[in-house]
């Protein structure tokens, strides 16, 4: 049996945890090497050229990763775009064979997870759903949360051998597939109505002639305080939204979340709010902040305020 490791999807967050494969020696050697896709191709030759000293090895298809590898990581960017590469004729199902072993880290909803989780298993495969808290900065520095349900035979081989050095933690819920992204939609919705109700806070500052700056500064000094606000805050006063984590991914695992709740009949109405302030700010044509950080959220909440310094803004 192979011993390279499989990598699909080399995005925003794939990238920075194929990287940390490679560059803790998890894989990358001759005897194993990292094996990848990506549905832009130019993102694998990309990746590759940045680590020359590496094996790195591309393929043409989902298929022929899960094919050449032990293990095969899977990172899809969205619900619809890991169902496609999943299913697809020549997708990751496709490469599956008795004793093959799938580690999926993407946020879907639990009907999504749980397919893919039967049809791996009914083909003789291995699958753990990973889900991941952390954005683009933890994937590329190893600092990722994995929350994981599934096969426990798979998290044990992984946990200390490619969790370890992608992420600072990984749990593991159930063997049950569904209880990692159960876990992850609390987490994500969470931090969504976090930002949310940050932003109008300190849109409420700025609108009552407080300097926002100073507010964040006693934030941090408090009970209150938090790494997201520390880090999002000056930026947000800033307009500065590169991308960390879309703020079009955020308002999915919201909305994802909020259906949750309800299925559970849990009180939410908290995060419905939010959820539907990031919904808004998705939407919104003339703001054009879907592709931006999702703390581009604090651009619609001004767009929504009257106060002098909202207008202003």
């Amino acid at each position: 049996m192979s011993n390279a490791v499989g990598f699909i999807g080399i995005g925003i967050m794939g990238e920075g945890m194929a990287g940390r494969l490679l560059s803790e020696g998890i894989a990358g050697t001759p005897d194993k090497p990292l094996i990848i896709w990506n549905r832009t191709g130019q993102k694998c030759i990309d990746f590759k050229e940045k680590y020359p000293e590496k094996n790195v090895e591309i393929k043409q298809t989902a298929k022929e990763v899960v094919e050449s590898s032990d293990v095969c990581y899977c990172m899809l960017s969205t619900p619809e775009a890991s169902r496609a590469v999943f299913e697809a004729k020549d997708g990751v199902l496709a490469g599956i064979k008795e004793g093959k072993y799938i580690v999926d880290c993407a946020t879907l909803a639990e009907a999504d997870m749980t397919s893919m989780d039967e049809a791996v298993k009914a083909k003789g495969g291995f699958f753990l759903e990973a889900p991941v808290s952390g954005s683009k900065v933890p994937a590329a520095n190893g600092q990722l949360i994995f929350l994981c349900a599934g096969s426990q035979d798979l998290f044990d081989k992984v946990v200390e051998d490619g969790l370890n050095v992608m992420g600072k933690a990984s749990y593991f819920f159930s063997a049950t597939v569904g209880f990692g992204t159960r876990a992850k939609l609390v987490v994500n919705s969470l931090m969504g109505t976090m930002v949310a109700a940050f932003g109008e806070g300190l849109a409420l500052s700025e609108n009552v002639g407080l300097d926002p700056l100073k507010i964040i500064e006693v934030i941090n000094g408090g009970a209150i305080q938090s790494p997201v606000y520390g880090l999002k805050g000056p930026k947000m006063i800033a307009k500065d939204h590169a991308t960390n984590f879309p703020l079009k991914h955020a308002h999915k695992d919201m909305k994802l979340a909020c259906e949750m709740a309800k299925a559970a009949g849990a009180e939410y109405s908290v995060m419905d709010k939010a959820e539907e302030l990031f919904r808004k700010a998705r939407e919104d044509k003339d703001l054009n902040v879907a592709d931006d950080d999702f703390s581009a959220v604090y651009e619609k909440i001004h767009k929504e305020s009257n106060g002098e310094a909202s207008k202003k803004r």
